[in-house]
């Protein structure tokens, strides 16, 4: 995974910005509610050289003392295990830090899961309940706008298909005489269909994920698609990106089903991508889905209001 340079929210303190360039942290931090400049961070003055020999740590002479972070040959505090964080280059004379999406380490070991934007990623599960309920109200859509058209192709193979059934019933598969042909609207009337189709989930998915992160499967399973850089709303043109990565291959399933075979591979890609969980649509946009919290008021410990009990609100 690689993460394009801007401003980014700083693993180690969530409360400020910093500049990523795609290799490493650079510049100085500013309040994360700031407004960041364009482009880079000016260049940081050259830090002051020692005065003396006398003001430099003590060393013995088998080298620095093991305990002191820093030293040459010392990996840098909370670094991973090699000093490099996985799938990114080693950015010399840069600080050393996460890049956006990872948690600041706290130890060695196993790096924590990412928190974007201090939020959890969401799980596969949910995001594969949500693409479900997704695909059923497109089909329901499909069937309202697309109904007719499907009757009409039905209408165009049922001359094949009635004969092809009619074999197989008296045992006569192996009858070399060709099967009938479709009726001569069959081809146009599956191209519009696959037209409609690919409409109707553009109008469904891309200007509510523009405004809110959400479909209606991922408002009911409480996941949310954000930014990798910002946690605010995609807008219309990331959405559109986003969207067409998986959705505009419906149109080659008039090509043996080659549409299919591109989209199931997109929405697979997720399982195997770390650390992130990005699918082949979220990489294009650079946005992930995270796990909105699921705060529900406790009616047990809720101050209530004596002078407007329930029912009695005008």
């Amino acid at each position: 995974m690689s993460v394009k340079p801007g401003w980014y929210v700083d693993p180690a303190d969530p409360e400020t910005r910093r500049y990523w360039d795609g290799e490493g942290w650079i510049g100085a931090p500013i309040p994360v509610g700031d407004t960041p400049p364009e482009g880079p961070p000016p260049p940081e003055p050259a830090p002051a050289t020692a005065p003396s020999v006398a003001a430099a740590p003590a060393t013995t002479a088998a080298g620095p003392h093991p305990d002191q972070p820093g030293q040459p040959g010392q990996p840098h505090p909370g670094a991973p295990a090699g000093g490099q964080w996985p799938g990114y280059p080693p950015a010399p004379g840069r600080p050393q830090g996460p890049p956006p999406g990872w948690p600041h380490p706290t130890g060695p070991g196993r790096l924590p899961m990412p928190r974007p934007h201090g939020l959890p990623l969401a799980s596969y599960g949910a995001r594969l309940v949500a693409r479900l309920i997704d695909l059923g109200m497109l089909l329901l859509l499909n069937a309202a706008v697309n109904g007719w058209f499907i009757w009409r192709l039905l209408g165009e193979l049922a001359a094949p298909w009635h004969e092809y059934l009619r074999r197989v019933n008296t045992g006569d598969i192996r009858n070399p005489e060709p099967l009938p042909s479709p009726g001569e609207h069959a081809g146009g009337l599956l191209i519009a269909i696959l037209v409609i189709a690919t409409a109707l989930w553009f109008a469904y998915e891309v200007p509510a994920m523009a405004a809110r992160g959400q479909t209606l499967g991922k408002r009911m399973m409480g996941v949310r698609a954000l930014p990798v850089e910002a946690d605010q709303p995609l807008g219309f043109g990331r959405a559109t990106g986003r969207w067409s990565t998986l959705g505009m291959p419906t149109l080659l399933w008039f090509c043996c089903g080659l549409g299919l075979v591109l989209q199931f591979v997109d929405v697979v890609s997720a399982l195997f991508d770390q650390p992130l969980r990005q699918a082949l649509h979220d990489k294009r946009a650079q946005t992930v889905v995270v796990q909105l919290p699921r705060t529900r008021p406790d009616t047990r410990t809720a101050p209530r209001d004596r002078a407007n009990p329930p029912g009695d609100t005008p």
